[in-house]
């Protein structure tokens, strides 16, 4: 099997005066294929006579979320609310059908009439799923595929109590055979920006994409909320063939292929045609919201728009304090949300929004692919920008210093200090390790995952099985309540050290620190932060380096634990761990059915399995 053979590189009720924004109906949105979407107001509809303003950070009651009230809610929730303490039950549930099917893509017009692509809906990107904290969300998805399977993983969702929800294949469910349906259902306990996409074959590179929006409170005001900017890397040949090419490639020491191209909104501009994401007729004075998606296979990408420092409101899910910056780095499967005002200084001008191939951050060597898209303003001319760049960075630093999460959270550390000095495995070497307490370790190199289509993990728990393969790299975390400490190793012998963004699901974690070189348990604890460290669900382990990160075990279930590189996936470089498996809520009927028509159909699927069964290199099969 492919990835036996590893071995390269491979984590204030803030009250005034309000009178609520109504967003004109000329702001426009133009996204993939040229298509306009306008934009829907996402702030209060009514206005409120509150005193002169006050700052606070308690959830106020009679606190209305609009343009000059941003931190507040309803019903006293408020950005101030820990949403993994508590959350609003709207009672209301929202509902979307999809159906995943074959398609042809030309993005941005390049020569050739475009390559295949697997969609939802026959859109790429697809459909944005949009909903209000505490909304439950439903979605049915029907596979339309002749000779693949699928499943949805809803990246960053905690999934709290709906483990069998999380749309891992070989994890938490079957895959969904060709022809059926099923429906998963899970609520929005969290807020803000995210994404959805294929965890099976080659579908996430190839299309099977697609934005989340929760409304609910921000940690700064705005008047306008622009939506989601989904951007990605992109490639002329499928996921499947330049996957392949990029396990051939590892095992001669050398990089995978580079990108073609960036997209924007699923679109730029190329030689041969294509279009300019564009937003129109900004107002003057107002502050908008864009909502920043890295959903690549293999990119960090890097984000400026000329003129307008960006004031960078949450990463991922989680808010944090303000703060602003020209340039913001964002790694595959990072989220930002950042806030920039319209100047009358710039009143009827063209902008250039720029995203950059993050050559500092390199993954598929030495190739600086660009998109731009355009920000008018009203009255501007039907012309390019003639605006001028900020510097760009010329470095690879995940911001954590500055992801100061609004709500307060201390890590416990007394367990790590305890524990850290007793380690008895080698956080040097590759595998899955633990000390028999709360910390594991993982060394990210020749740890390859190998899951099972047809019996999941959670197959093993409802079946009361505890002979899990070791190629599930399963570590169990028995107990609830306790907190759980990884350290994530690159050993120095990789023979192209690169930075990972290494994804955690059913939980966010806490990034304690990172580092240079090999963990070193006796200085490294020291430079660790406790007291509000940064908290997201996908973070960088710098090449060549380490990754601290502890999360509180509150969420049984089985949780994947991977690099989101899609190459690096497909060849293995994931874990999982099991966490309080006796309390964990096993799948229903529909859960087993998707898993005997999914059996049924794996006796004669024409293609096997080749890779470790969670994402790519298995799709050639549609486009043989």
């Amino acid at each position: 099997m492919l990835f036996s053979s590893i071995t390269g590189s491979c984590l204030m009720a803030l009250a005034s005066v309000s009178v609520a924004e109504k967003i004109p109906d000329n702001h426009i949105l133009w996204g993939a294929k040229g298509r306009p979407t306008t934009l829907q107001a996402r702030q209060a509809a009514t206005s409120t006579n509150a005193a002169a303003s006050t700052t606070s950070k308690v959830a106020d009651a009679a606190c209305t979320n609009g343009p000059f009230t941003r931190t507040c809610w309803s019903n006293g929730f408020s950005a101030a609310t820990d949403f993994d303490a508590k959350w609003p039950t709207t009672g209301k549930t929202v509902s979307y059908n999809f159906e995943l099917t074959n398609g042809t893509c030309n993005p941005d017009g390049s020569a050739g009439g475009g390559r295949p692509c697997q969609m939802f809906n026959n859109q790429f990107p697809g459909p944005t799923i949009t909903a209000n904290w505490g909304d439950t969300i439903s979605v049915t998805l029907t596979n339309k595929l002749e000779t693949n399977g699928t499943g949805i993983h809803w990246h960053g969702i905690r999934q709290l109590k709906t483990v069998s929800q999380d749309g891992v294949p070989g994890i938490t469910e079957c895959p969904l055979a060709p022809g059926k349906s099923k429906t998963y259902t899970f609520l929005a306990t969290q807020f803000g920006t995210t994404w959805y996409h294929s965890h099976f074959s080659a579908q996430y590179g190839d299309g099977a994409t697609g934005s989340i929006v929760i409304n609910g409170p921000a940690s700064s005001n705005y008047d306008i909320d622009l939506g989601a900017f989904p951007l990605t890397d992109w490639y002329y040949g499928t996921s499947w063939a330049v996957g392949v090419q990029s396990h051939n490639n590892l095992q001669r020491g050398a990089a995978p292929p580079p990108a073609d191209t960036i997209l924007i909104n699923g679109t730029n501009v190329s030689g041969g045609g294509g279009k300019y994401s564009k937003t129109s007729n900004l107002i003057p004075g107002k502050k908008y919201r864009l909502r920043l998606i890295n959903t690549s296979v293999d990119n960090t990408l890097r984000v400026s728009l000329d003129g307008h420092p960006l004031t960078v409101i949450t990463s991922d899910l989680v808010p944090i304090k303000p703060w602003t910056t020209n340039w913001i780095l964002i790694a595959i499967g990072q989220r930002y949300d950042v806030v920039f005002t319209a100047t009358k200084e710039n009143a009827g001008k063209n902008f250039w929004l720029r995203v950059n191939y993050a050559s500092q951050c390199p993954s598929s060597g030495n190739v600086s692919p660009k998109a731009q898209g355009i920000f008018s303003y009203q009255n501007a001319a039907d012309a390019n920008p003639d605006s001028t760049q900020y510097v760009e960075p010329t470095d690879c630093v995940e911001p954590i210093a500055n992801l100061v999460p609004w709500v307060k959270n201390t890590v416990d550390s007394t367990a790590f200090v305890n524990q850290v000095g007793s380690l008895d495995v080698d956080i040097s070497s590759p595998g899955v390790n633990t000390n028999g307490q709360n910390i594991v370790v993982w060394g990210v190199n020749l740890s390859a995952i190998n899951v099972e289509w047809e019996k999941p993990t959670l197959q093993y728990v409802k079946d009361k099985n505890t002979n899990y393969p070791s190629t599930f790299n399963l570590i169990e975390i028995p107990k609830e309540n306790t907190w759980s400490y990884w350290i994530v190793q690159e050993p120095l012998n990789t023979r192209v050290p690169i930075p990972h963004p290494i994804h955690l699901h059913g939980h966010d974690f806490y990034v304690l620190g990172n580092g240079a070189g090999v963990f070193n348990k006796s200085t490294s604890p020291s430079t660790l932060k406790y007291d509000n460290p940064a908290r997201r669900d996908t973070a960088f382990l710098p090449g060549g380096g380490w990754l601290a990160i502890a999360f509180p075990a509150d969420n049984p279930g089985a949780w994947l634990m991977h690099c989101h590189i899609a190459w690096h996936v497909a060849d293995g470089l994931a874990v999982q761990f099991l966490e309080a498996k006796d309390q964990i809520p096993l799948g229903d009927a529909a859960w087993d059915q998707t898993c005997s028509e999914w059996n049924t159909f794996q006796a004669t699927m024409p293609f096997p399995k080749s890779d470790s069964g969670l994402k790519l290199l298995k799709g050639r099969a549609e486009w043989a």
